[in-house]
């Protein structure tokens, strides 16, 4: 089986939850940012309550996506909802990130969104060495900052998969993956590990079929 790393994102539905529960998922994606698929602390509590009862090989572990939150908000999430990570996908600092880490005993992981049209400016990147616990690349997208369902240049990972490398922390590919195209990102580019949102949707509405099929091609 592959160590790639699974992580379904964008969950609002018990449900789907529940139909998933013997998948080799390793990350479970709550959205708390604007966005069609937003939900609440008490909606993602009753969630990670279902994920306590998984029974595929362990258990996922729980993360809230944020944008630009403040602390205040953070804290009152997680009171409802005890998260295992608090992913960042904003224009988060480091001191932020670090804040984050310490104040809720949370692991973070940092979105950085690639933009097809200009060159990569990573000089930034260095500021984050020894604070983050992974690193998510996703598409730049202007309105939402990404969940765009779009692929960005998979020729830009490389200097990001260095850094992470040299950090010992999970890089993680997002954007516009789907049960089709994830196996030529496996092959070519040996990510640690892989985020899908709307690649495992109908019509907005996550779709066990799709979901399953995509743990497939990335486990093997």
């Amino acid at each position: 089986m592959s160590k790639v790393s699974v992580k379904i994102c964008g969950l609002q539905d018990v449900e789907v939850l529940k139909s998933m529960i013997n998948l080799p998922v390793d990350h479970i994606g709550f959205v708390f940012a604007k966005s069609k698929r937003q939900i609440t602390g008490i909606q993602a509590s009753e969630m990670i309550h279902w994920i306590q009862n998984w029974e595929g090989p362990k258990k996922p572990a729980s993360v809230g996506v944020f944008v630009n939150p403040e602390l205040q908000e953070l804290a009152a999430v997680l009171q409802e909802a005890k998260l295992d990570v608090v992913q960042l996908h904003g224009q988060e600092s480091p001191e932020f990130c670090r804040s984050v880490k310490q104040q809720f005993a949370v692991k973070v992981f940092k979105v950085f969104s690639v933009k097809n049209d200009l060159e990569e400016d990573l000089s930034g990147l260095d500021d984050f060495s020894g604070v983050l616990d992974g690193l998510l690349l996703d598409t730049y997208d202007p309105k939402y900052g990404g969940g765009s369902g779009q692929t960005f240049d998979w020729g830009r990972i490389k200097p990001y998969q260095t850094w992470t490398k040299r950090e010992g922390i999970p890089l993680i590919i997002a954007g516009g993956l789907n049960p089709e195209n994830v196996g030529e990102l496996l092959s070519g580019f040996q990510p640690d590990g892989v985020d899908v949102s709307s690649g495992v949707e109908t019509e907005g509405v996550k779709d066990i079929e799709k979901i399953r099929a995509f743990v497939e091609r990335v486990k093997g």
